[in-house]
């Protein structure tokens, strides 16, 4: 039976996950300061490659971690009765699932 992530590993994924999105924004600032794109063309091009693609792809899936590991910790301390709590989690979790899904579809299913 697989552990929830309490406790230590989710300490380790809001850092870890952090470290990465902040590592991934200081990258995009840095290139687009460098080699600042001259049109929306240009830009889409970049961000199409494989390699952006998939280190925002990577950059969401961080956010979302991160995000599901900080506000289920703030719903769980703060929300005490059990109805609303598990309510309170089951629409972060739609929500969150939602919101993958969107990048997903931004990310890896537009073409044209």
């Amino acid at each position: 039976m697989r552990k929830a992530v309490s406790g230590l590993r989710a300490w380790l994924v809001q850092r870890v996950s952090a470290v990465y999105m902040l590592l991934f924004i200081v990258y995009v600032l840095v290139h687009f300061m460098i080699d600042r794109p001259q049109s929306y063309l240009a830009w889409r091009g970049w961000m199409t490659g494989s390699g952006a693609r998939i280190a925002a792809a990577v950059f969401f899936a961080a956010l979302m971690a991160h995000a599901w590991v900080g506000l289920r910790d703030v719903i769980i301390d703060y929300v005490h009765p059990i109805a609303a709590r598990v309510g309170a989690l089951a629409l972060l979790g739609l929500g969150l699932t939602a919101t993958g899904a969107w990048v997903i579809q931004i990310l890896w299913l537009r073409h044209g």
